[in-house]
């Protein structure tokens, strides 16, 4: 591990020490952890847990740390990254195929769409049809079971090593290309380190042409399953430092996507292409901070909750972008984006013109550039009408400047919290600024109306007590 990150270090503030490489459109490399906490790593203030190459991509570039993920679980912030359009118009609002219900509710779920649908254009297509390589690295999650049209090939990726069967276990899985295994393991190749390797794999094969690699790790998901080398460092030495906030397994875990980090930045040196590649690290939403498949993976305090809820320590992720030579190094951002923002950031960055306006999204780019102006993003939105396997209920938020509202769709009851002044969402001022209060009510209802959102409906077996 230290060699890599001597050489990772060393590159990150040597100017053109490995060259240049001679393309003009820019590489994007976006990785994604699955279910990665906001405190989760050492650049965002976790004392515990190794992430020495995730952390010197921070330092070399930008950190934010007021980003957000569009819905807190998984296929929906997917969607919203690849598409631009928030998965409430796109009616994907919870994780495939889930369909949890409370038979003690008012309400029953929402229906909505358990796959992307064919007729949404994604950032591959469109980075596709303007002569770049494409390729999907691990989870999908935005299928309809098999069927090809729902698949990553007919979303725009022209490579595509995915996790097709078991990827809870991260040593009994399957890899599929083009719906065909492509390789099956039975115990002996850690899932996180093989996608790495295809991850090397797509860069080199696709190294002098610009490409788009979108790299999405299943760590650190449940279940915990680490490599046992990893694990050992945590079990003789974490216990006693983090007084039992934190969860050795799952730190080896995180462990492992940081080499896997480390790789794929070597791989970007060997083949000279550190002033030409755009690299994003982000997490599709906030970690697990309850037992699911086990024990607790991970604290998420400050932030109040976790995975399936729409508070902070739901939908608040860590998000890092690195372009050597066009973004300043060791820089950070108290600007707000969300998951929608992606899309037309990367198209304004790539410089390519006359596509499909995100209409849910903004372009950051300028924060890219200048990341200490305040830039007034406007409101942003999350709508979970479902009941979360994390205990989550169904409700809605919208954040407009420092306050958020909170409206829980059983009860009706809206909460308004001032961010700046209460990270951890503890003290409710509704009652004390019933105008604030009403501006942001109307407003979410209003944008529910807009995008056509699918609401909770009623439960015929429910009895009022």
């Amino acid at each position: 591990m230290q060699r890599i990150t001597l050489l990772f270090a060393f590159l990150l503030i040597g100017n053109t020490v490995f060259g240049q490489s001679t393309k003009s459109k820019p590489n994007i490399v976006f990785i994604m952890a699955d279910d990665l906490g906001y405190t989760d790593l050492g650049c965002y203030g976790n004392p515990y847990i190794r992430t020495p190459h995730i952390d010197a991509l921070a330092k070399g570039g930008l950190r934010f740390t007021q980003a957000y993920s569009a819905c807190p679980v998984c296929s929906p912030s997917r969607a919203a990254i690849l598409t631009g359009k928030h998965p409430a118009r796109l009616h994907l609002t919870n994780f495939i195929a889930g369909d949890r219900k409370d038979t003690a509710s008012p309400l029953l779920p929402a229906p909505w769409t358990k796959y992307l649908a064919p007729s949404e254009t994604t950032l591959a297509e469109l980075v596709q049809r303007n002569g770049y390589q494409t390729g999907i690295v691990g989870k999908w999650h935005l299928g309809n079971g098999n069927a090809d049209s729902t698949a990553p090939a007919a979303q725009g990726f022209s490579y595509d090593r995915v996790i097709a069967r078991n990827g809870l276990d991260y040593y009994n899985y399957t890899i599929t290309a083009r719906g065909k295994t492509a390789f099956e393991d039975k115990g002996t190749h850690y899932l996180t380190d093989k996608l790495t390797d295809y991850a090397v794999e797509f860069i080199d094969q696709n190294k002098d042409q610009p490409f788009f690699l979108y790299l999405t790790y299943s760590a650190p998901h449940v279940m915990l399953v680490p490599r046992a080398d990893k694990l050992k460092y945590y079990l003789n030495t974490y216990a006693i430092r983090s007084n039992g906030k934190f969860n050795p397994n799952y730190a080896a875990m995180i462990e492992s996507m940081d080499d896997g980090v480390g790789r794929v930045m070597e791989q970007l040196a060997k083949h000279k292409l550190f002033d030409n590649t755009i690299v994003v690290f982000t997490s599709d939403n906030g970690g697990l901070g309850l037992p699911e498949l086990g024990p607790t993976p991970t604290n998420l305090a400050p932030l109040r909750a976790w995975k399936g809820h729409v508070y902070e320590g739901g939908i608040r992720v860590p998000l890092i972008f690195w372009w050597k030579g066009q973004i300043n190094a060791q820089t950070e951002t108290a600007n707000y984006i969300t998951g929608t923002d992606f899309l037309p950031t990367f198209l304004e960055a790539l410089n390519l013109g006359g596509q499909p306006a995100s209409p849910d999204g903004q372009s950051f780019y300028r924060v890219l550039k200048n990341p200490d102006r305040p830039v007034d993003r406007g409101p942003i939105f999350w709508h979970y009408p479902h009941f979360s396997n994390q205990e989550g209920r169904p409700g809605a938020a919208i954040r407009w400047g420092d306050y958020k509202l909170v409206e829980l769709y059983e009860t009706g009851k809206l909460e308004l919290y001032n961010l700046k002044q209460d990270i951890s969402e503890q003290k409710d001022l509704s009652a004390s600024l019933p105008d604030k209060t009403k501006e942001l009510a109307d407003a979410l209802k209003k944008w529910r109306s807009a995008v056509k959102a699918n609401m909770p409906v009623p439960n015929p077996a429910y009895k009022k007590l």
